[in-house]
């Protein structure tokens, strides 16, 4: 007797997909993902637009995409997420269609339901695709872990609402979270 066999989903199926589909393809499986709520879209506007004020007024290379932003992780054409927000600083990196390989920073916002997606699977995608900066922004908690990619492990560092906090790829930029009025 023959064992079902799971699916495996490519690069095709993800971009074949609907237009109102929000999903992720993480080893050529499907994780839809629901509507943001109005607190997520407020943080993800605010730290978004203070990333992107900074690059502009340094004349920087790096460029800032908030999601929905398509990032092809890999070359095995069966992984693709869609960071909250993705800076990337190499312009090879980017195509028509989103970002080829690993954005230099990533920002995930939790949503009620995804929290192990982002801590523990996008986590261990993003060790391994050589992201060097990855930001967990929870709002339920009102917390953030920040992780810094050192040799081939991250280094995570906690922080709260009431943190202004240094990120790490940049000199001089700070993101303050008691800025955004929720």
């Amino acid at each position: 007797m023959a064992i079902p066999q799971k699916q495996i989903y490519t690069e095709t199926d993800y971009y074949n997909l609907p237009e109102d589909i929000r999903a992720e393809l993480i080893d050529g499986q499907f994780y839809y993902q629901a509507a943001p709520s109005r607190i997520h879209q407020k943080i993800l506007n605010a730290v978004n637009n203070t990333i992107y004020n900074y690059i502009k007024a340094k004349g920087g290379s790096c460029e800032v995409y908030p999601s929905p932003f398509a990032v092809k992780l890999f070359n095995d054409r069966k992984t693709i997420v869609e960071p909250d927000i993705s800076v990337i600083c190499d312009p090879d990196k980017l195509t028509d269609k989103g970002c080829t390989g690993a954005p230099d920073w990533i920002i995930e916002i939790i949503s009620p339901g995804n929290s192990s997606h982002d801590y523990i699977r996008k986590l261990n995608l993003y060790t391994d695709a050589g992201v060097r900066e990855y930001w967990i922004v929870n709002p339920i908690e009102q917390t953030i872990f920040v992780y810094y990619l050192e040799k081939d492990s991250f280094k995570a560092t906690p922080y709260t609402f009431q943190d202004k906090i240094k990120v790490k790829i940049y000199d001089d930029l700070w993101i303050d979270f008691q800025e955004i009025n929720l």
